[in-house]
């Protein structure tokens, strides 16, 4: 079974200036001279951390880490002003051409599958891979699945927490609701309703191994931050068309493909994975049957770390 690889450090860290108050905070480790991939992480409003460099071989692979706007070391933390998923695409471009790059490798997981396939969607010729971990697809009953009636039949009690969270009459949309009640102007209702889809986030993506804090949780205003761009996205549907990842498939059909995802994942629940691959049959679909969402686990990282080992060789 294979395990992460030996810890490093960036050989070189920089923003990429957009054309609006964003700064895109990039870093580069691993050989420069080495096959060129991108890490795309989750969320929206997630972040890179040290041990994504740790999923490639540092000999082989010029590893990239990209914190999206607004995510992580970017800056302004939390901005949700031109931070739409096309902006997002464009950044990722921009790094590629900025780091005089032809072809790169895309490693994605959840939200990051969703950049992943919409990039290469657009930019085919960029691409010379994708390996994808918990497909979401961004549709309509994948949103309704997370946040209004899926898996909350699963976790009753903190379902029943999140929609406590928001005043009752705006329980009907719920979504709408949330996205008010974290914008809106009264502060113990922002922190309150933050703080519910926060830890019903963790439940969901952790399962059982999510554990009840022993005491209150100071809500802070990075994490308020943090879900309002959440609900930004959800609000607006992710910025794509219904259904816009699996119909924009066809040019895809010839980029190597692996595609990872837990058996019991209920974050991004295996049907999804199961639709991508019908549209990409080319591709190869792994399903790990003790695996969830996030991406720990042993079972997982053999799975991942085996995924960036073979695609040296394809």
């Amino acid at each position: 079974m294979k395990s992460l690889y030996p810890a490093i450090e960036p050989f070189h860290r920089f923003f990429l200036q957009t054309n609006s108050k964003h700064s895109v905070y990039v870093e580069q480790s691993g050989n420069p001279r080495g096959i060129p991939v991108i890490f795309l992480h989750g969320g929206p409003c997630s972040g890179t951390k040290p041990g994504h460099r740790q999923f490639f071989n540092p000999k082989k692979y010029h590893i990239i880490l990209m914190d999206q706007r607004g995510c992580g070391q970017s800056l302004p933390f939390g901005e949700i002003e031109h931070n739409t998923t096309q902006d997002l695409i464009d950044d990722m471009e921009q790094i590629r051409k900025q780091l005089e790059i032809k072809q790169w490798l895309l490693f994605s997981g959840s939200w990051g599958s969703t950049l992943a396939l919409l990039y290469a969607q657009q930019y085919t010729n960029s691409v010379l891979g994708m390996i994808i971990r918990g497909v979401f697809l961004a549709r309509q009953k994948d949103l309704d699945w997370f946040a209004r009636d899926g898996v909350g039949r699963i976790f009753p009690k903190k379902w029943q927490q999140l929609l406590n969270s928001i005043p009752e009459a705006d329980r009907g949309d719920w979504i709408k609701g949330l996205h008010n009640a974290v914008f809106g102007a009264d502060e113990i209702t922002q922190r309150r309703a933050a703080m519910s889809w926060i830890v019903w986030g963790e439940q969901v993506a952790l399962m059982q191994d999510y554990q009840e804090q022993d005491k209150p949780v100071h809500v802070t205003e990075k994490m308020v931050k943090q879900v309002q761009m959440e609900m930004h996205y959800a609000l607006n549907k992710y910025f794509i068309a219904e259904n816009q990842l699996l119909n924009g498939c066809e040019p895809l059909q010839d980029i190597p493909c692996i595609i990872i995802h837990g058996q019991y994942d209920l974050v991004c629940p295996m049907e999804a994975g199961l639709r991508l691959y019908k549209s990409l049959p080319k591709a190869e679909y792994i399903v790990l049957p003790h695996a969830g969402h996030i991406a720990s686990g042993d079972e997982m990282i053999d799975a991942l770390v085996d995924a960036t080992d073979r695609m040296v060789c394809t």
